[in-house]
């Protein structure tokens, strides 16, 4: 008989670098847990420019909010035309050009459809806003079940919802499942709110 294995809701935006390092992550604590990643969109343009108005925000940064639409409703698209299945494929596309590459533009997008195989006219998406109140409405299930002084990742599991973990790089193997476990020990605490201290390093994706 077959493991039961626990559903983990992860919310993600493909232009956070932690964000893209947690969701490896993921995959490798899918290997030594019995868990299976279930993803999610979530906007930091939609977080940033509207739930917080920019407040505080660089005028460089608030561009790169506007430029942020582009990759998240791409991802939309894909999704409403071959379903959510989609999403970790051409996330992982689109992660590996924009994050260890280094690659940015629709040069690097159109790539990551390809790869995936999807039609290339879902590039336009990117400039349309038809699919950005399924990205909101989306984005609005992850972040409702955290409060909004957060941003992405957001994991679920069983109705256990939280931030992060923010770390680099990435954990594998089973020092990947022995901090899952942790996360879960720490998250699951009555009445427990924050952990944390100042990063001192960037994020490494090797």
């Amino acid at each position: 008989m077959s493991e039961t294995r626990t559903t983990v809701d992860f919310w993600f935006d493909p232009v956070c670098p932690w964000a893209w390092i947690t969701s490896r992550w993921m995959l490798e604590v899918e290997q030594v847990r019995p868990v299976e990643t279930s993803w999610h969109l979530m906007s930091l343009a939609y977080l940033n420019l509207t739930q917080h108005e920019g407040q505080g925000l660089s005028p460089e940064y608030l561009e790169r909010m506007e430029r942020a639409w582009g990759p998240v409703r791409i991802c939309a698209a894909a999704a409403a035309q071959k379903g959510d299945d989609v999403l970790l494929p051409l996330y992982s596309a689109i992660g590996v050009r924009f994050h260890n590459r280094q690659q940015r533009g629709d040069e690097a997008l159109a790539e990551a459809l390809a790869e995936v195989g999807l039609d290339p006219s879902i590039l336009d998406a990117a400039a349309s806003s038809e699919l950005d109140e399924s990205i909101k409405a989306s984005h609005e299930r992850g972040m409702s079940q955290v409060g909004l002084d957060v941003g992405t990742p957001v994991i679920s599991v069983e109705g256990n919802a939280f931030f992060g973990p923010v770390v680099t790089p990435t954990p594998r193997g089973e020092a990947a499942g022995r901090l899952f476990d942790g996360v879960l020990a720490v998250t699951s605490t009555e009445g427990f709110f924050e952990l944390k201290r100042t990063r001192d390093r960037r994020p490494s994706f090797d």
